[in-house]
């Protein structure tokens, strides 16, 4: 990957409505209104990897797991509710990225900024 993973990362979730950025745990984590995290950087904090940590729709971890595990894993203390681990030291699909960093989103945004990004150009 040519561009910096955690630039790439940041644009992703700061284009998406009432999103801010501020460091929790000692990484860039996005957060909706300032107050729900959506997805965190993980920059070798908790293993030898880069990595981001996103929330995700029932059944989107262990699906993504499953089908590739080079690619995605179960994150420490937030893996049990449901948060997908991806890497970001291997070769992956941007747009996918950008995907799951949008659901992500939906997934723990209110009802109003749902709306709000599906009514989006």
């Amino acid at each position: 990957m040519t561009t910096d993973p955690l630039e790439a990362l940041r644009r992703l979730c700061l284009a998406l409505p009432e999103t801010t950025e501020r460091l929790s745990h000692g990484e860039p984590t996005w957060f909706v209104r300032g107050r729900t995290t959506f997805v965190t950087y993980a920059d070798h904090h908790h293993d030898d990897r880069l990595a981001f940590w996103c929330a995700a729709p029932p059944g989107t971890q262990e699906a993504l797991v499953a089908s590739a595990p080079d690619r995605f894993f179960r994150p420490p203390y937030v893996g049990h509710r449901g948060w997908l681990g991806v890497y970001l030291d291997v070769p992956q699909d941007w747009t996918e990225l950008a995907e799951l960093v949008t659901d992500a989103y939906r997934t723990v945004a209110p009802k109003r900024l749902v709306q709000e990004l599906d009514a989006a150009p």
